[in-house]
């Protein structure tokens, strides 16, 4: 990648065209110290990587080693344990998401050197409008993730528990607020000042750190398929301009095939190593994201009728959220696949009966290719698209209805 990198670029604007598309996921990555960084990085830069990892992993544990202390030796009601157990999973599929993270940082990097590669190499100006055109489009899709995701936490970490009553223990002589999740008090008395507020900041920063973890695992997966998708669409517009050339063209049509040719094989490899990096981390949102979705409708079913509209709303807020949040895995992973079709489809419809004999050949090739293109999955055992996310749908409401039956 080196090599390319030290090209002249063809597009003088792309460090700004750059910028604008993977802004949102720097945003979200770097804060936990998961933004690749680059190949010749400082000492400070080596040491403030390792600090936030390592702040990273201590805020989640702090949530998962006591919450698994407290599930085993305190808690004895039964929907206290389910609703301590589904926030723990959130936090263990966040801490999954957060080592592949950590382990991919060489694949991660190696993907954002590639789409800078792109925009270094943008010729025309009707393919800079279509690869901005996709790049908008993924920061919508992390904005509104960020949204809900963000909201829940404003919802479950400050406004939850702040519209609580405060508890009254020991005739009146001890007051504290409750705190989001219990603390065992083999460890400490969480209900004396400042231990309470000491633990309660600290559980406000993990489930800030697990929701961005969210958030940044969903902005990474919009971000690489989104700009395949863009790369598919150049190729598709090159595609049309195959036999006659572009306006005041001087290429060639042996070298508009041989770009087309390697834009093709650039795409597939791009979608081969996005598939690799990706499908661990989708193999953790489907399974959570089914497990989640179940839990939180039915809290919304048992808080709605409560005295604490805040309660409900708030269950409802993550609700959407977790939906939304596999959704855009589906969505982007059925996007992906059309494009990757419509790439056989424009290659049988261009005019090319008009090539001479020996050149047409490869549109078959094309149209091949095009069919067993890589897509996303999740651990390569589920395809991502819109089908998956109605299955998810299916079956969480079905595990709903099986809890239901079990505690009402």
């Amino acid at each position: 990648m080196n090599s390319e990198r030290d090209e002249k670029p063809c597009n003088m604007n792309y460090r700004n065209d750059l910028s604008f598309n993977v802004r949102l996921n720097v945003l979200t990555l770097r804060p936990i110290g998961s933004w690749p960084r680059s190949g010749h990085y400082s000492w400070l830069e080596t040491i403030e990587h390792a600090f936030l990892n390592v702040l990273g992993y201590g805020l989640l544990a702090f949530i998962l080693i006591p919450g698994f202390m407290c599930f085993a030796l305190e808690i004895a009601d039964f929907y206290d344990q389910m609703k301590l157990g589904s926030a723990l999973s959130f936090f263990l599929m966040a801490a999954i998401k957060y080592c592949v993270f950590v382990i991919r940082e060489a694949d991660i990097r190696t993907c954002v050197n590639l789409i800078e590669y792109d925009w270094m190499n943008v010729k025309h100006r009707e393919d800079r409008k279509i690869m901005l055109r996709n790049a908008s489009f993924s920061r919508r899709l992390i904005a509104i993730c960020g949204a809900f995701m963000y909201g829940g936490v404003v919802f479950y970490y400050i406004a939850l528990p702040l519209t609580r009553p405060k508890v009254v223990e020991e005739g009146g002589n001890l007051t504290y607020t409750r705190l989001v999740y219990p603390f065992p008090r083999i460890l400490a008395d969480a209900r004396r000042s400042p231990i309470n507020e000491i633990i309660y900041t600290v559980q406000l920063l993990s489930g800030f750190v697990a929701h961005n973890i969210t958030v940044a695992a969903c902005g990474l997966a919009a971000l690489l398929a989104m700009h395949a998708c863009g790369q598919l669409q150049v190729l598709m517009s090159w595609l049309e301009k195959l036999v006659d050339g572009r306006e005041n063209d001087v290429e060639s049509l042996d070298q508009r095939l041989a770009n087309i040719v390697e834009q093709h094989v650039r795409i597939i490899n791009f979608i081969s190593l996005t598939e690799d990096l990706l499908h661990e981390i989708s193999l953790v949102e489907v399974v959570g994201c089914t497990i989640n979705i179940c839990f939180l409708g039915y809290y919304s079913m048992m808080e709605w009728d409560s005295k604490h509209p805040v309660r409900s709303f708030t269950y409802i807020i993550l609700l959407t959220s977790v939906t939304f949040n596999i959704f855009i895995f589906c969505y982007i992973g059925e996007l992906l696949a059309e494009q990757t079709v419509k790439v056989g489809q424009k290659s049988y419809m261009i005019d090319w009966y008009r090539m001479p004999w020996k050149k047409n050949l490869v549109v078959p090739l094309m149209i091949s290719m095009s069919r067993s293109t890589t897509k996303i999955t999740a651990g390569n055992i589920i395809e991502l698209s819109v089908s998956s996310f109605g299955n998810v749908i299916k079956t969480s409401f079905a595990y709903l209805n099986i809890l239901r039956t079990l505690t009402m």
